[in-house]
């Protein structure tokens, strides 16, 4: 998994320059440069900042093409889930969670996660 290369094929396939996605995110184009080519992996709220800017969800980041999970339920896609009452308080626990980590731990706990849903879902 590549979270550079997936934001350079999502961005380029919508035919924006990383200066579209400075516009729209407010994080500079030389950052988003350093994460396509690898040199950084992005804070989950840069990553989240990005995936709004590209109108995609944030989960996308974390597949291949032939290993993407199904949608989620409607109301996932709506921007709902993590809004309000408890939801919002285990999502802003997440984010801070993952910002608090470094860059190795973080790369390691989204693997052990890719690997837990392929068992959970049989693959």
């Amino acid at each position: 998994m590549n979270i550079g290369h997936t934001l350079r094929r999502i961005r380029e396939s919508k035919k924006l320059s990383q200066g579209d996605i400075e516009e729209r995110t407010g994080l500079m184009r030389c950052y988003i440069s350093r994460v396509e080519n690898g040199h950084t992996v992005p804070a989950i709220e840069s990553l989240e900042k990005i995936a709004c800017a590209l109108e995609m969800p944030l989960y996308q980041f974390f597949y291949v093409a032939n290993d993407e999970p199904p949608a989620p339920p409607p109301n996932h896609l709506n921007g709902e889930w993590g809004r309000s009452g408890k939801s919002a308080r285990y999502f802003h626990k997440l984010v801070d969670s993952l910002s608090r980590m470094d860059n190795a731990h973080r790369l390691l706990l989204f693997a052990m996660a890719k690997e837990a849903a392929k068992r959970r879902h049989g693959r």
